[in-house]
């Protein structure tokens, strides 16, 4: 329970809003989202009437998961009974138990009232945007009139030190929940499976949760991640693992007893290991790279893809190209389909490796290098069935020298009886083999020992595991692939410990970029204070010159306004640092942000004027 969820404080049902009051509902529900609901009348007892208009704009409904409903016209004097202490108390515990959490209800509730932001605009979509003008809200609240008495100035005081300040104070955090090969059995991941063309609409949905801002999704055959920037780890995981249930129809708990969590820079180093092939079951493999690309790809334009998702993703490109170039961590290691040539091979007698008869279904990218890789292990002819033949005839033009047969898809059945080895890598989302169609196959050939081997490399999976059941039969799937990873096991750990010396310095260089982010605002403000300053002397003194002064002259005076400006703001600006340049701490460079803040007054706008011009409204 967080400290300002103990400060709740329990109203009675019986205390109703006071007569006057002009919304057409007493009481609203809300739930936790990333902006606050407005109160209107949450005034403590014996403030001074010039200063109620602090607390008409305190927001309701701290962390209050249950959405209980909040009286939206409430104060310490409508309740009978309690005493002038008790009563000064009370409204000061509402003040404080009402924290900013962020909402986007704010937005419909300003329109509802007829108001305004502080600068007379619509409020920002941008959650970073909505949030910044909650801060600066709070930043008023507390730094307006110090000559009120100690209530007002203790539930000032409270409030900003509330527990619930990390919506709008902390940094939003990186999370990864994600299932994979190692931890969820290929029933649980081809549920979850989420095609590439889905990806925009998945991505718009999660960002439509109320504690997820930025989202991408990576959903390959090896694993579902979903990668997240939240308002609140805990409540950013709870939705988005709600939402995994509800797309895939799989209950909570058992994606619960499957998933992985990470953090911050935890799920930054993991999908820099994942980039680079760290993670893969074959090491160093290069098409998980090419979907992380894809990632990048496919999210370019889509609401919620934003700056700090996509530039982890970016970075995790550059990752990867790294490692492969200075590592050779590629050198020796295959592909998912590779692998499964391998896997193939190794359950094959080595004297039938010319002679057995290859099918591959599907010819796609994974087909196509199913069928190159078979090739590279000297086989001279296969059958392929596909939808049509355009693909094959190019896959047969681009790797001369083979005889590869073309079958249509309805002679699948009757091609796979003629087969010792099937390769099936098709998008179907139903089996194209279950126990019914293998049973009616005549046996495969006796050098192999008459047992029938598929390979079936897709997610959702085209081979039903109930083929194992047949005697005749053996199904292999990607978890099965394992054994070929097997091989070479020193060179990889070897090549991997490389590998992660790199993936640390980047990760760093990732974290300070993050880390700079925080004080960019600052400094642009800084700068146009600067300017503001430097322009309005520059005007005096030229004012003064008169009007006989030459170009020359004029040009002389602003490039000395601008030199001692800029040398001015060095100091500051090199304090403001946080790229991991210098030795200094973000602890350090954020305490000297805030400094700037609090002396330059740069969180400081016209929202003290908007709050009083609104005030005396609703007053008349």
């Amino acid at each position: 329970m967080t400290n300002a969820t103990k400060s709740r404080t329990s109203v009675d049902k019986t205390c109703s809003p006071p007569s006057n009051q002009n919304l057409s509902i007493s009481t609203l529900r809300f739930p936790i989202q990333s902006e606050p609901p407005i109160s209107t009348h949450l005034v403590p007892n014996r403030v001074d009437p010039t200063q109620t208009h602090l607390f008409n704009h305190i927001p309701n409904d701290l962390l209050l998961p249950h959405r209980t409903p909040i009286p939206l016209c409430l104060s310490a004097c409508s309740i009978p009974d309690l005493g002038e202490a008790a009563r000064l108390r009370f409204g000061v515990s509402m003040a404080v138990s009402s924290a900013f959490v962020a909402c986007p209800k704010l937005e419909t509730l300003l329109n509802h009232h007829k108001l305004e932001t502080p600068l007379g605009r619509a409020l920002p979509s941008n959650n970073r945007s909505r949030r910044g003008l909650i801060q600066r809200a709070r930043c008023e609240l507390s730094a307006s009139d110090s000559a009120p008495n100690a209530a007002n100035i203790s539930a000032l005081e409270q409030l900003k030190n509330s527990a619930a300040d990390r919506y709008t104070k902390e940094r939003s955090s990186i999370v990864v929940i994600g299932l994979s090969i190692h931890t969820a059995p290929v029933e649980m991941r081809e549920k979850l499976a989420i095609p590439e063309a889905e990806w925009p609409r998945a991505i718009a949905e999660l960002c439509g949760l109320n504690h997820i801002e930025e989202a991408a999704v990576l959903s390959t055959c090896n694993r579902m991640e979903i990668y997240v920037l939240a308002l609140s780890q805990h409540r950013g995981v709870k939705e988005v693992t709600e939402w995994m249930s509800k797309t895939s129809g799989i209950p909570v708990s058992e994606i619960c007893q499957h998933r992985f969590l990470l953090y911050n820079k935890d799920a930054t180093q993991h999908i820099f290991e994942v980039s680079a092939g760290l993670d893969s079951l074959v090491l160093g493999e290069g098409q998980i790279l090419a979907q992380v690309k894809q990632v990048v790809k496919v999210g370019q334009g889509v609401n919620g893809f934003g700056r700090n998702i996509s530039g982890l993703f970016k970075h995790a490109i550059t990752v990867g190209k790294r490692v492969r170039t200075e590592t050779n961590i590629a050198a020796g290691a295959v592909s998912v389909s590779s692998a499964a040539v391998e896997l193939a091979l190794m359950k094959l007698p080595e004297s039938s490796h010319a002679s057995a008869r290859m099918l591959i279904i599907g010819a796609g990218k994974m087909g196509k290098l199913v069928i190159k890789h078979l090739v590279a292990k000297g086989c001279t002819r296969m059958v392929v069935v596909n939808r049509s033949e355009e693909r094959v005839i190019a896959i047969r033009e681009e790797i001369p020298g083979v005889e590869i047969l073309y079958r249509p898809l309805d002679e699948m059945l009757a091609s796979a009886a003629e087969a010792d080895v099937v390769f099936t890598s098709t998008a179907s989302e139903t089996p194209l083999f279950l126990k019914e169609h293998v049973e009616s196959l005549p046996p495969a050939c006796p050098e192999i020992g008459g047992v029938r081997l598929f390979v079936d490399i897709s997610v959702p999976r085209n081979v039903g595991s109930c083929v194992n059941e047949v005697d005749t039969a053996r199904v292999y799937n990607v978890d099965d692939l394992k054994e070929v990873v097997a091989a070479n096991k020193e060179d990889r750990l070897r090549k991997a410990m490389e590998a992660q010396t790199i993936i640390a310095e980047e990760s760093n260089q990732f974290e300070a970029w993050r880390d700079s982010l925080e004080t960019v605002p600052t400094i642009k403000k800084l700068r146009a204070y600067a300017e503001r300053i430097r322009m309005a002397e520059l005007e005096k003194c030229m004012s003064k010159m008169g009007d006989d002064i030459n170009k020359k002259t004029t040009r002389a005076v602003d490039d000395l306004s601008r030199g001692i400006v800029n040398r001015f703001l060095h100091g500051p600006m090199q304090h403001l640092r946080c790229d991991g340049s210098d030795s200094r701490t973000l602890s350090e460079t954020l305490e000297n942000m805030h400094a700037l803040n609090r002396m330059y007054g740069l969180e400081k706008d016209i929202l003290e004027e908007k709050l009083k011009a609104m005030t005396s409204g609703q007053q008349k």
